[in-house]
């Protein structure tokens, strides 16, 4: 089993001897290895299970280090949302700097790079000194993990050290905007919100072409059992009533009222429903607005085919 701890220069001492340390962010847990050490990073790769050309985000302790050879350059539209937005649950995708090596990018010439907010984070990183690459700490696909007690469940042994930092007061993943194209690209929604990306840039466009960040997969974010999407309340309910008296077991989330408190339980009731050992997940979408535009995409991901 590995070890546990609320001490930032502990993990930060493990992340300097390569070794891999599962982090607290305010979003979710993330699996992370020192930037530079392209073994580490493999290993990241390896323990996930996830394919080699879907790139990592760096995490930095301040926005000050990504001129410290981690972006070259920094583009406009990136300095405008580092400074209304850093630390914070963002990812800006910029043009890569010296420092990272195309184990991070999937070969690719950009690089994601995110401040987060997370105090225990912060001091981590602080003491560490230089970047780390942090993809969730869950096996690629699956939900992500809130807790350390779900980084414990999904990883076990594989993980070096659990940095316990409590749940994740967030829940979903970052936004990720695309800074490298005029105008940028929103890839990812997330708690930065589309209007709060339009409102700082003035003009920004929906995520088209390949994938070029993480979480931009069709199917992600999945639990074992089926997950069924409802846009009505009553819709969704009539269909769980179905499934009841035919004797299935389900499981109801609904996602319209209190979008912060839902976006932070998702993926606990997610991982629930299959320690339930229910057969289906049964959820309301909530409105195309905020803080609603991440929960649906997560959960839309959540249902769509296994490839």
């Amino acid at each position: 089993m590995p070890e546990t701890t609320t001490d930032p220069q502990r993990a930060a001492a493990v992340l300097a001897a390569g070794g891999l340390v599962a982090m607290p962010t305010e979003t979710v847990y993330g699996l992370a290895a020192a930037a530079e050490n392209e073994q580490a990073v493999r290993r990241v790769f390896a323990v996930k299970g996830r394919p080699a050309d879907h790139p990592l985000i760096v995490h930095l302790a301040a926005a000050e280090q990504v001129l410290d050879g981690w972006a070259e350059p920094f583009p406009t539209s990136a300095a405008a949302l580092a400074t209304s937005c850093w630390p914070g649950p963002i990812t800006l995708l910029v043009p890569a700097g010296p420092r990272v090596g195309p184990w991070i990018t999937g070969g690719r010439t950009t690089v994601g790079l995110r401040v987060p907010a997370h105090p225990l984070a912060t001091r981590m990183l602080e003491a560490f000194g230089g970047g780390v690459a942090a993809p969730s700490a869950n096996r690629f696909g699956r939900v992500s993990p809130t807790t350390a007690a779900h980084v414990l469940a999904d990883l076990g042994d594989d993980v070096d050290l659990i940095l316990d930092g409590g749940e994740c007061p967030v829940g979903v993943e970052s936004t990720i905007v695309d800074c490298t194209v005029e105008p940028a690209q929103l890839l990812r929604p997330g708690a930065i919100t589309p209007e709060q990306v339009k409102a700082i840039l003035g003009d920004v466009a929906g995520a088209s072409g390949p994938g070029r960040a993480a979480g931009m997969l069709a199917s992600h974010y999945a639990p074992r059992c089926t997950v069924t999407l409802f846009e009505s309340r009553q819709e969704a309910h009539s269909h769980l009533e179905r499934l009841r008296s035919a004797g299935g077991r389900a499981v109801w989330f609904d996602a319209t009222g209190d979008l912060a408190g839902a976006a932070r339980t998702l993926y606990t009731a997610l991982r629930k429903a299959d320690l339930d050992g229910a057969l289906e997940f049964v959820a309301v979408l909530p409105p195309p607005e905020g803080l609603g535009y991440a929960i649906r995409d997560r959960l839309t991901k959540a249902a769509a085919p296994r490839p």
